[in-house]
């Protein structure tokens, strides 16, 4: 064994080649296996597959439900603020009228007071030099008091009503001011919510074609149950209005959104809906899903920020998302929060 170690230790050891020649055939071997693959990939694509229209129609439906309780929002606060404004509108007019009573009576007051102040010198002189009782001079003096006291009892009256509008102006003006800000701070977001819906419509395009539409409009006879009264009126009207196309804050009669759908389809039943889903949801009646029936609200989602209205056998009409258009759907499968009744 020494002998042999020995042996080993005068073996010249091997240098490592310093040439800048061509690497060893395994290694270049290895590099070029490596490019050919990333040439491969590169050229296929494969490396990334194509969305599945299920897919794309999931971000569909993602995207949208960030946007539509923003436009519900919208629909909302413009709506309180124009209310507001007229109802502004309508006190001022009030308030001129009685400005102008209270102008006039003060006139008369002043009138008052100048004649009283003339008739009891002179009746106080008519007193010296006639032998006038002070009791006359009295009696006169109550008389034009009265009157007085009559007047100022009556601006009175005119001044407290002009006040009271005044004041009920002066907070509605501050509410105005408040939602005017919120309004153009929705209005502001427009430009965002329409880089979405365009995003939104790019997306259906890929998934389903130019025309934006999903599958068939009205797979089934609509209204699927007819009954008479509001209700069926109403299921009736809002199957007409299929295939009109989806616009947010729209409520007719060219496009709809959600509660635009649903306030047009009982307007055409006499009914008032506000263009609005959680005051939709406050002004209807809750019913049970087994007592449903064509006309009914159905709406989705803990905040109710989407609305349908149900035309039997398990199908209602809704205006889905931009790009969309009013259509038939089944209920099942869908985050439904509740059902309710209008009349």
């Amino acid at each position: 064994m020494a002998e042999g170690k020995g042996s080993l230790l005068h073996v010249p050891p091997r240098r490592p080649r310093h040439s800048t020649g061509a690497l060893a055939t395994p290694a270049r071997t290895v590099i070029a296996i490596l490019a050919a693959v990333a040439i491969l990939l590169a050229g296929t694509g494969t490396a990334q597959a194509e969305p599945t229209p299920a897919e794309l129609e999931q971000q569909i439906d993602e995207m949208w439900n960030q946007l539509e309780p923003t436009i519900e929002q919208y629909n909302q606060v413009h709506t309180q603020l124009k209310e507001n404004q007229a109802k502004a509108a309508a006190l001022q007019q009030q308030l001129q009228p009685l400005q102008a009573q209270v102008d006039a009576a003060m006139g008369k007051i002043g009138e008052i007071a100048a004649r009283q102040y003339k008739v009891g010198r002179v009746t106080t002189m008519q007193v010296l030099l006639s032998g006038a009782t002070p009791t006359d001079m009295l009696d006169q003096l109550a008389m034009v008091n009265a009157i007085a006291r009559n007047e100022h009892a009556q601006i009175a009256g005119v001044a407290a009503a002009r006040d009271k509008l005044a004041g009920d102006k002066q907070t509605l003006d501050g509410l105005i001011a408040q939602q005017t800000v919120q309004d153009a701070d929705l209005a502001a977001k427009k430009t965002q919510i329409e880089a979405k819906v365009a995003e939104l419509q790019k997306l259906r395009q890929q998934a389903y074609g130019s025309s934006g539409a999903t599958g068939t409009l009205k797979p089934v006879a609509c209204p699927v149950d007819y009954l008479g009264g509001a209700g069926g009126t109403a299921a009736k009207k809002a199957c007409e209005l299929i295939g009109k196309p989806y616009v947010w804050g729209a409520t007719g009669p060219k496009s709809y959104d959600c509660s635009g759908l649903t306030l047009a389809a009982w307007a055409a039943a006499g009914v008032t809906l506000r263009h609005y889903t959680k005051w939709q949801w406050e002004d209807a009646k809750a019913v049970a899903r087994a007592d449903l029936r064509p006309g009914d609200l159905v709406f989705f989602y803990s905040d109710l920020h989407h609305v349908g209205l149900y035309v039997g056998g398990g199908w209602m009409v809704h205006a889905p998302t931009s790009g969309d258009y009013v259509r038939m759907a089944k209920l099942d499968g869908r985050p439904i929060a509740g059902y309710r009744r209008p009349g």
